[in-house]
C-alpha cells in the first residue's frame, strides 16, 4: 500500500480566523484516523499553498497524495486553477499519484448534513448563529 497523505484544499482569506472550520475538520480527521497524514493548503492569501504543501509531503516520501477541495461547489477555481496545479505536480513528480477528489460540498453526506442543519435552525431560533 503506498504511503498516502490527504490535503484539504481551501480558497484562503485575508482573515486568519476564516480557516478555523477547515482546521477543525483536519483535527477531527486526525482524531478518528491518527495514522493518516492530513494537511491544509490554500489557493490564495494564506500559507501554505498547494505546491508548497505537496513539496513537503514529497520530501517525506509520500507516494499517493489526495487533494480534497473544501469548496461547496465546483466553480472557476476548481474547474480551471486546481486542475492546472494538479497537472503541474503530476508533470514534475511522475512517480507520485496525485488524486483530485470532488468538491466536499457536492458529496451527498455533506448535502444531507447541511440540510439537517438548515432544518435545525428553522426549528430552533435560539441557535447562536441566528441573529
Amino acid at each position: 500500500m503506498p504511503k498516502t497523505a490527504l490535503i484539504l484544499f481551501a480558497h484562503g482569506a485575508r482573515d486568519p480566523e476564516w480557516a478555523s472550520p477547515m482546521r477543525r475538520v483536519g483535527a477531527a480527521v486526525r482524531a478518528q484516523s491518527p495514522d493518516l497524514r492530513i494537511e491544509l493548503a490554500f489557493l490564495e492569501f494564506m500559507t501554505p499553498n498547494l505546491l508548497d504543501c505537496a513539496r513537503t509531503l514529497l520530501a517525506e516520501h509520500y507516494q499517493r497524495i489526495i487533494v480534497l477541495p473544501m469548496f461547496i461547489a465546483r466553480g472557476g477555481h476548481l474547474k480551471n486553477d486546481l486542475p492546472q496545479l494538479i497537472n503541474e505536480l503530476r508533470a514534475q513528480n511522475p512517480q507520485v499519484t496525485f488524486e483530485l477528489a470532488g468538491a466536499v460540498g457536492e458529496a451527498e453526506s455533506v448535502v444531507q448534513a447541511l440540510a439537517a442543519h438548515v432544518l435545525a435552525i428553522a426549528g430552533d431560533q435560539s441557535d447562536p448563529l441566528v441573529k
